[in-house]
């Protein structure tokens, strides 16, 4: 944080709340308790080189679909062939003929595995684009309880039994997911660390235990682009 306490120093806080929040959990018991050589030795490190810039989020409702009101031309049939493409395309295509040749060694129940993979992951982060278009500035999706995350992937998501319940004994839900556009606001690529996300879904407890006198540990789940 900022802000630091100005008895002792040494703790960093980011506002007024929370200094106090701390100061009431313990923190006026330790304060000042060092001595001023200890001061010196354990003195606040700085943070400049991972200070992110600052923000205000602002928080809109999501905007309803609206149906597609798009009509198709009845001559544009699926499966229809293409005869238009100038001579030089057509030769292009002929040559990759002979390359789709080579993997004729494949068996077929290899390539139908291949191809509905491909087509199962190409659907699940082209809805994600969708979505992202929608609202390209959108950093975080919050549905506490409603519908869940959009993926970015059909890879590595998680199962109920991979959500751990909270420590008050009830089950943990989907409040909300990190989306991978806050990457550029942070700016991350300054650090010179690979830091990078397809999106991170936040789990709750269901009961929302605690109140707000207390922080609590929650689950979060990280997913990749695939």
């Amino acid at each position: 944080g900022p802000r630091c306490c100005g008895r002792c120093h040494r703790a960093a806080y980011c506002g007024p709340e929370h200094q106090a929040l701390d100061w009431r959990r313990g923190h006026r018991r330790s304060c000042g308790q060092r001595s001023a050589a200890d001061d010196t030795a354990d003195a606040i490190p700085e943070h400049n080189e991972f200070l992110f810039p600052e923000y205000e989020i602002l928080i809109e409702p999501e905007e309803p679909e609206l149906p597609d009101d798009s009509t198709i031309d009845p001559g544009d049939e699926q499966g229809a062939v293409d005869t238009s493409k100038a001579p030089k395309e057509q030769e292009e295509l002929g040559a990759t003929g002979s390359a789709g040749e080579a993997f004729q060694s494949l068996d077929e129940e290899t390539l139908e595995a291949m191809a509905k993979c491909e087509t199962k992951e190409d659907k699940i982060f082209q809805m994600f684009k969708e979505k992202v278009a929608a609202e390209p500035e959108q950093i975080i999706r919050y549905c506490r309880g409603g519908e869940g995350p959009i993926w970015v992937s059909g890879e590595n998501r998680p199962e109920e039994k991979d959500i751990p319940n909270c420590s008050c004994g009830a089950k943990r839900i989907f409040e909300f997911q990190i989306m991978p556009q806050l990457l550029n606001h942070l700016q991350v690529d300054s650090l010179g660390e690979s830091i990078d996300w397809g999106t991170l879904v936040v789990y709750t407890c269901a009961d929302n235990c605690g109140g707000e006198n207390e922080y609590l540990e929650e689950f979060i789940w990280k997913q990749d682009y695939s």
